[in-house]
């Protein structure tokens, strides 16, 4: 491990120069990495770890759409390609990667195929965590192991078709094997992360439970929502609103603060903008600091837990996550998104 300094505070990380691939791969030889479940970060992991030269087959529910993108992605029903049951059967690494709900739905067939040293590898803290709510307690005789990246699969496939990786943490919830630790960084390396960072799993639930309800989507649209609805109120037109709010962010600030920190990106703003936004930035800070202790309370007491458990395991889930975001993709302020990025350049 490279001990990196971050603001002040050392920490342990791992690089792909001191673990390269071709180690990875090494480590890897014997392995069948069964990547099960197809939807969200499942074809990303699958492809890259393919891509990278590791023995990779998927396990998905046949007649689903998911298994009909793995098709379409190139996997071959028989060879690479099986049921869930199946895959899980000639795995020695299996890669849960269901949703949280399908995680609990699937467990007992899971848990029946797993052999002594096999690993069970999760990207997602929450069905080991919470196991007194979802079921999931891992035999005694496997390794328990994450790989997280900081992303979407998509974001996660993208980034490694130019060439570069996502970041993403790792952990050991069990070592039975006395091999956890290689198997579980030459994986990361694998599924193509940037660097790696180690943490727990209720660490990794926490924190991505936290960021995902605030400032990476719930807090981030609900913000966007409030600017957006303001200027319209004040007579602003929906395309000045829409610019103002998500398009100078996205396409310009965002970008800034990601080449080189939230300081620089000021420094390039004009000068009026730089004085608002340090002015204000401590008032936002300020009113929404007892939001977000509330957020990481609900986390922590495992009741957001329930509710996502209770939420996704109901059968018409689906159709009631279409109906509010098909509220929030005809709402005006999207409709202008719409708009907007067919005006793009590169779009014409």
């Amino acid at each position: 491990m490279a001990i990196i300094n971050f603001g002040g505070v050392e920490e342990n990380v791992v690089t792909r120069e001191e673990f390269p691939l071709e180690k990875a791969r090494e480590t890897l030889k014997n392995e069948t990495i069964a990547v099960l479940g197809y939807g969200v970060q499942g074809p990303g992991q699958a492809l890259n770890l393919r891509d990278n030269g590791f023995n990779v087959i998927v396990g998905q529910r046949k007649g689903s759409s998911s298994w009909d993108k793995a098709i379409n992605d190139g996997w071959v029903e028989g060879e690479n390609l099986f049921p869930i049951a199946e895959a899980a059967q000639k795995g020695t690494i299996l890669q849960y990667l269901l949703s949280d709900a399908g995680q609990i739905a699937v467990w007992d067939t899971i848990k029946e195929n797993l052999n002594p040293g096999d690993a069970l590898y999760f990207s997602h803290g929450f069905g080991v965590t919470y196991n007194e709510r979802t079921g999931i307690v891992p035999p005694e005789n496997v390794d328990v192991i994450l790989v997280a990246p900081k992303g979407s699969g998509t974001s996660l496939r993208r980034l490694f078709q130019t060439g570069k990786g996502l970041n993403s943490s790792f952990a050991i919830h069990q070592d039975a094997t006395g091999k956890a630790k290689d198997r579980v960084v030459a994986l990361g390396i694998g599924v193509g992360s940037g660097y790696l960072f180690e943490t727990t799993f209720k660490k990794e639930v926490y924190s991505d439970l936290t960021g995902e309800r605030g400032v990476l989507m719930g807090a981030l649209a609900g913000m966007m929502e409030a600017q957006y609805n303001l200027l319209r109120s004040k007579g602003h037109s929906p395309s000045e609103s829409f610019n103002e709010t998500v398009e100078e962010l996205t396409e310009s600030l965002i970008r800034l603060v990601a080449e080189n920190g939230m300081d620089w990106m000021y420094a390039n703003c004009s000068t009026t903008a730089q004085r608002g936004a340090l002015d204000w930035k401590n008032k936002f800070r300020d009113a929404v600091s007892p939001v977000f202790d509330d957020l990481y309370e609900e986390v922590a007491s495992g009741r957001e837990a329930q509710k996502s458990i209770d939420s996704n395991s109901q059968a018409d889930y689906r159709e009631k996550l279409e109906e509010e975001l098909r509220e929030i993709r005809e709402s005006e302020m999207w409709q202008a998104g719409q708009a907007v990025r067919k005006l793009r350049p590169d779009n014409n």
